[in-house]
């Protein structure tokens, strides 16, 4: 698949020129570039189901899954318009300068009718203050009525995402994850989503079991070879409430150390091409929440150490990359 070029409406990610200090082309440092002012995302949770939930697939979720996990802080709250109210509330830094973007995050928030999906994409939106629609989903949960509502959404300065849960592209570690998808799910709705001129953000978890670097690597080269304009990477980490908590207990689930997971993110990045947008570089969880790794809860040293990894290294994002 050929990458669009995005150049007509102003919605791509900026070259590698446009870098500003980082050996990666960070999303945060692309927003504020862009819009000239501090730009936030607020998480918010629709309080839909997931076909791997609701008996459609399965009823038992994806092993790393569990009730409210997606966005703890607002899975009791009903209104959109209340838990935007909270979550810029929740932001020390924020001024009458910042602006939002309404992060639907939790579950798959293109799984429900079609005017129920448009009432909540307006409702997300309607805040003079927000710039910005980011959509957390499937990959086989991307019908083309509801792509073809989102692409409406689609205008100059205003930024919209679709964020594919892909995780993987080995299929057998999406078996062992429960996800009861494919890749190739992923390829069909990076198509169709691409052909709509819609930036696509894909998920991709590093350290599942039984996965090698060379299949990550494998995944990094795959994913440098698609028309995507983002990435968000994580770590695998234990939820409480999880499957893989019980994994964890039973001594049935190796984890990365904070030194592999740094030096793995790095190898990824180094294959990205230049132009892809890194969203995340490492997950994170409160502490009552999280099982382990441990060194998760400490994001700001794992992301000097990835800094400083890149800097002995003396490369940078795209220095692998072959696209």
């Amino acid at each position: 698949m050929k990458k669009p070029d995005p150049s007509e409406d102003g919605t791509a990610p900026r070259p590698k020129t446009e870098w500003h200090g980082k050996p990666y082309n960070l999303f945060g440092d692309y927003l504020q570039h862009r819009y000239r002012t501090r730009v936030l995302k607020l998480p918010l949770d629709a309080h839909l189901s997931c076909p791997n939930r609701d008996g459609t697939l399965g009823d038992d979720g994806c092993v790393f899954c569990r009730d409210g996990s997606a966005s703890p802080g607002m899975s009791g709250i009903p209104s959109i318009a209340e838990q935007m109210r909270i979550a810029k509330g929740s932001f020390r830094r924020a001024d009458g300068d910042t602006r939002f973007i309404s992060y639907l995050q939790a579950y798959t928030n293109t799984y429900a009718p079609l005017q129920q999906l448009k009432d909540l994409y307006d409702r997300a939106i309607a805040d003079p203050e927000v710039i910005g629609l980011m959509i957390g989903t499937r990959p086989d949960c991307c019908p083309d009525e509801v792509l073809d509502l989102i692409e409406t959404y689609r205008r100059k300065d205003f930024e919209l995402w679709i964020e594919l849960g892909m995780q993987t592209t080995h299929d057998r570690s999406l078996r062992l994850l429960n996800r009861r998808h494919t890749f190739e799910h992923t390829v069909d709705a990076v198509d169709r989503i691409t052909k709509r001129r819609i930036p696509v953000c894909l998920h991709c978890i590093l350290g599942i079991p039984g996965e090698t670097w060379e299949d990550m690597m494998r995944t990094a080269s795959t994913v440098a070879s698609l028309p995507v304009q983002g990435v968000k990477l994580h770590h695998l980490h234990v939820i409480r409430g999880t499957r893989l908590e019980e994994l964890h207990e039973h001594g049935r689930l190796p984890l990365l150390s904070q030194r592999d997971y740094v030096s793995t993110v790095c190898d990824f990045i180094e294959r990205l091409p230049g132009d892809v947008l890194i969203h995340r570089l490492m997950g994170d969880r409160e502490e009552s929440t999280l099982v382990a790794p441990t060194w998760g809860l400490h994001k700001g040293t794992v992301m000097r150490d990835i800094d400083d990894m890149f800097s002995r290294r003396g490369t940078h994002q795209g220095f692998l990359a072959i696209r």
